[in-house]
């Protein structure tokens, strides 16, 4: 190791004779330059290993999960109202979604209950956040979504996480996942950050999505995490 007393790297820098008549002071420097090198060798890893990668609107778009694969069946077109994404807006579940939960039943079961008892158009929601951070399509991005409360969603990318924020704290995967949908939908349709909310801020009959969620919503944290990405991806 270089901060050994020892050592003949050192030994020539310094001076034998100097160090072996400072032998307290020789573990002060051996310290320091031990200290010294390691950060000196992890700029020079982190220079070698070239700069981080940052995930692209090709990258999250790739990774969802469409309806296809979790097994469900395309909306009819002919009943659609169709809508410019111009805002994003976060909701949750609002129930329970227990570890071990099959999301690819979930969204099943939403899309029948959406159109059977609701007799919607189809889900209520653009995209979907399961517990491992796993994107799902929702309703085709064209159409607007629908609610069970009085506000007008055309115009705005919804996205659900599952769980009930008001009981739960989302989880680091979910996080994350939230910033990338909210990154992608940013830079593809030109939605300023300012118009990132949650159901809440456009209906008085909701809590949604739940105060644990909403918090990085109300502190900043994901206006400030998506304008970066979106940042760094125009850049890239």
């Amino acid at each position: 190791m270089l901060g050994e007393s020892g050592n003949p790297a050192m030994a020539r820098l310094f001076g034998q004779k100097w160090l072996e008549s400072r032998a307290g002071a020789g573990v002060l420097l051996n310290y320091l330059l031990t200290i010294t090198t390691l950060a000196l060798g992890a700029l020079l890893f982190a220079g070698c290993a070239g700069p981080v990668r940052v995930t692209t609107i090709d990258d999250t778009e790739r990774r969802i999960i469409s309806v296809a694969q979790w097994g469900g069946t395309p909306a009819d077109e002919s009943r659609a109202r169709r809508h410019t994404i111009n805002r994003i807006t976060l909701h949750h579940a609002g129930v329970a979604f227990p570890r071990g939960k099959d999301p690819i039943a979930y969204m099943q079961n939403l899309q029948r209950w959406s159109r059977d008892t609701r007799k919607w158009l189809d889900l209520p929601y653009h995209y979907v956040i399961d517990l491992d951070g796993n994107i799902y399509e929702g309703r085709n991005i064209k159409f607007a979504g629908d609610t069970n409360t009085e506000y007008d969603p055309a115009g705005h990318a919804l996205i659900e996480v599952v769980g009930n924020f008001e009981e739960v704290e989302p989880n680091e995967a979910q996080l994350a996942a939230v910033v990338e949908t909210m990154a992608m939908l940013a830079a593809k349709y030109r939605v300023p950050v300012e118009k990132i909310e949650g159901h809440k801020d456009h209906s008085r009959q909701t809590v949604c999505p739940g105060k644990n969620l909403y918090r990085y919503l109300e502190n900043g944290y994901f206006r400030d995490r998506v304008r970066e990405r979106v940042k760094a991806a125009a850049a890239s």
